[in-house]
């Protein structure tokens, strides 16, 4: 999983762009689609000066870039859309927070997209930003991906009513692709932490409770990645009535505030994982301490069956003249005797008192 940290610009101007992400060896290319319920324009790699000749404002269309190396194309995106330079500064900017936006009447959203790493504990992170204005939405994807494989076959193949819809709803399904990787990843995680939650009921080593908190480090991460969503698609539901995000119809809204729920239900999984983890985390402790009290019970119980018999070796080892059981043909074998049957009589004591 990859820490977000903050990184100190090297900006001096408003004006200066810099992609922050670890992608840096992907090239930049764009995928344009244009559509209505009637005809489908698909350009799989197009440059700058196609695009302008490519979109048609009369349909939807749909600009995807993925690789986020060249700032100039971004820049020139950015200023095609008369998007503010703030929002492509967020969009290069992959250690900001979820965050929504309307300005000069575009609408800027970006997202954080997780998914599990095969054969890891690890957590992948991917930054993905959309700008929505006048029938065009752009997405900026740091890598190529297959998250909108299914959304690109739906437009291809006319499936349900995505061709009949405006570019918001479009914005909907994208982002109910990215979440649905929010719950591919809780899926994961839940598995491995049921995995593990079995294994501290019959194991006490120490390597589990690390691998406890790597897992609640990763839940915290998906909680503090949903949170700030949650907030924002708060806001989508809360300003419908006002037209606040000019962006979306208002038919639409209630599309925005389905994401909302499915915001609500993951923040309760997660909470509901994080409790199973403290859980698994005490029981582990419980398990620690009773492993220690069995052994200083077997400990004080051998350390009481020999403190009688030390106790009579060091009387008759203190070795004074006048001691008359020194002298005594069988002293010897008598005195071994009475240590043999204390010793015997201690041991029927305790078992009868359920002591060990």
């Amino acid at each position: 999983m990859r820490k977000i940290r903050y990184k100190k610009g090297k900006k001096v101007t408003p004006s200066f762009l810099e992609y922050t992400g670890i992608h840096k060896d992907v090239q930049t290319q764009m995928q344009l689609f244009v559509y209505d319920t009637d005809e489908l324009t698909e350009c799989s790699d197009t440059s700058f000066d196609q695009l302008e000749d490519s979109i048609n404002l009369s349909k939807i269309n749909w600009l995807n870039i993925h690789g986020l190396n060249n700032i100039s194309l971004v820049k020139q995106v950015g200023d095609f859309l008369q998007a503010d330079n703030f929002m492509l500064g967020d969009i290069l900017n992959t250690t900001k927070r979820t965050r929504l936006d309307e300005y000069h009447d575009v609408l800027f959203f970006n997202i954080k997209s997780l998914l599990p790493v095969e054969n890891s504990d690890n957590i992948s992170v991917e930054q993905i930003s959309f700008l929505l204005k006048n029938g065009i939405l752009t997405s900026f994807q740091e890598k190529k991906s297959d998250f909108f494989l299914h959304i690109r076959e739906r437009i291809r193949t006319h499936s349900g009513i995505v061709r009949e819809k405006k570019a918001d709803y479009l914005l909907y399904l994208l982002l109910d692709a990215i979440m649905e990787n929010f719950y591919i990843t809780i899926e994961a995680e839940e598995d491995k932490v049921e995995e593990l939650i079995n294994l501290t009921k019959t194991s006490t080593k120490l390597i589990l409770l690390e691998q406890i908190e790597k897992h609640r480090d990763n839940f915290n991460f998906l909680k503090r990645s949903i949170i700030p969503l949650r907030d924002s698609l708060y806001s989508i539901k809360s300003m419908k009535d006002d037209n606040v995000f000019n962006a979306i119809e208002h038919d639409n809204y209630s599309f925005f505030d389905r994401l909302h729920q499915k915001s609500l239900e993951l923040l309760e999984q997660i909470e509901y994982d994080l409790t199973s983890l403290e859980g698994a985390s005490s029981y582990f402790f419980s398990a620690q301490s009773h492993k220690m009290n069995e052994v200083m019970k077997t400990l004080t119980v051998v350390s009481v069956f020999f403190m009688p018999l030390t106790f009579i070796v060091g009387v008759y080892g203190m070795n004074f003249d006048n001691m008359p059981e020194l002298h005594w043909q069988y002293g010897y074998f008598i005195i071994l005797g009475i240590m043999f049957f204390l010793f015997i009589g201690m041991v029927y004591y305790f078992k009868w008192k359920k002591w060990y």
